[in-house]
């Protein structure tokens, strides 16, 4: 489960890692209220759960009442990637003198908490850590013995580089303090990421975290009462998806894609931003999924209003071709979706699922010969208005001209 940068916050403060004074608004009155309590000058933040916000304008300062009621409204009417913002974090402006980075999140491939450190924070840190990964700090923590000290100390000898007498003493010992609590905090609410981008050093010398990106991991949400209840509107999607027994990701594209295996799901998003096309979402049914959690699936795919079109990529193992295509029919029939569907099945039952998908003789439904035909053909229904042509589902005709078959 992800948190909002507030929820994130509330939780940084608890543990004591430092934070600037913020409120929470909904409207441009409440803003003026955090005003007239925290005073100007003033840090306006979108809260929706996805990054970017800073690059689509949803991160602005405000030097008076008349910027802050302009940046809260302004703020307020947008959607970045997608999603709806309907609330604000109103902070305190401090005066930065450097910008770090901070985190411990999980390590899948080493199966162990990861502690990051760069000295180089901001909201490029994904461009350092590709074009000079050298420049990010990587540690991997014994969950059983937490941070150790030479690990604590590298991140300070990296952070105080160049950095002279009692201001390096100082620097050395918060930030001890910081990356102990960060790696507690983590451990102790079942964490899989606790992110501080940037944690800045203030003029003053005082060390805060600007930001907190924070992940729960929803297994362990019954051990923290209250917990289940911070899970956000924008999390509506991921919830029904869990439900079904299926999982969600948006992301900023206008393809939905449909897959079972997240290497599966990988690939053919790599596949779509080759041909030039942006998945807007994914959902990965996962294998041996039924007609039902197929059905489940693709109404949040299509419950997206930015999906333009959707690609079915299934690969049966034992997931059945047939189970998915009825649960393709069904659900298609129950959202009354129009818009172009290409379907790609293999393996198991593949061939009796595509004879069920011909045999409805849907327009704007289409089996493809293989994966890239898929991508091809869908992309080109986005960005062309129709689809490349290609073969007919089997058993079916080729379809009107400008169709999907």
């Amino acid at each position: 489960m992800d948190l909002y940068e507030y929820q994130g916050k509330r939780l940084f403060a608890e543990a004591g890692i430092p934070v600037a004074r913020s409120r929470l608004a909904t409207s441009i009155a409440e803003a003026r209220e955090v005003a007239r309590e925290i005073g100007l000058p003033l840090v306006v933040k979108a809260q929706v759960l996805s990054g970017g916000r800073g690059k689509a304008g949803g991160v602005r300062m405000a030097a008076d009442e008349m910027q802050l009621v302009a940046a809260a409204r302004d703020i307020l009417e947008m959607a970045i990637q997608g999603r709806r913002v309907a609330a604000l974090l109103v902070e305190e402006a401090v005066a930065i003198e450097r910008e770090l980075y901070l985190a411990v999140t999980l390590d899948r491939h080493r199966r162990c908490p990861l502690l990051l450190f760069s000295t180089r924070g901001g909201m490029d840190i994904e461009e350092v850590a590709r074009e000079e990964p050298q420049a990010l700090l990587s540690a991997p923590i014994d969950p059983l013995t937490g941070v150790r000290d030479d690990q604590v100390e590298r991140v300070v000898d990296a952070a105080t580089a160049g950095v002279e007498g009692g201001d390096a003493r100082a620097l050395g010992e918060s930030l001890t303090e910081v990356v102990r609590r960060v790696w507690e905090l983590y451990r102790s609410k079942d964490a899989t990421l606790v992110e501080i981008n940037p944690l800045v050093v203030c003029a003053s010398g005082q060390v805060l975290a600007l930001d907190a990106k924070v992940s729960l991991d929803d297994n362990a949400l019954y051990r923290h009462s209250g917990m289940e209840e911070w899970r956000g509107v924008e999390d509506e999607r991921e919830r029904r998806a869990a439900e079904a027994g299926v999982k969600y990701v948006s992301l900023d594209g206008d393809v939905g894609v449909l897959g079972n295996g997240a290497g599966l799901v990988m690939s053919t998003l790599d596949l779509i931003a080759g041909a030039g096309g942006r998945p807007a979402n994914f959902c990965d049914v996962g294998g041996g999924a039924r007609a039902q959690q197929v059905v489940a699936a693709l109404a949040v795919v299509l419950s997206d209003t930015r999906v333009r079109a959707v690609l079915v990529n299934i690969f049966g193992g034992l997931t059945r071709g047939d189970e998915v295509a009825r649960g393709l029919l069904d659900g298609l029939a129950a959202a009354g979706a129009t818009l172009p569907v290409v379907v790609r099945l293999d393996g198991n039952q593949a061939e009796q699922g595509r004879a069920l998908i011909a045999a409805a003789e849907l327009a704007n439904v289409a089996a493809a010969a293989d994966v890239d035909d898929a991508v091809e053909r869908v992309v080109a229904a986005v960005n062309g208005g129709v689809a490349v042509p290609g073969p007919a589902a089997h058993g079916g005709s080729a379809g009107p001209p400008g169709g999907l078959a």
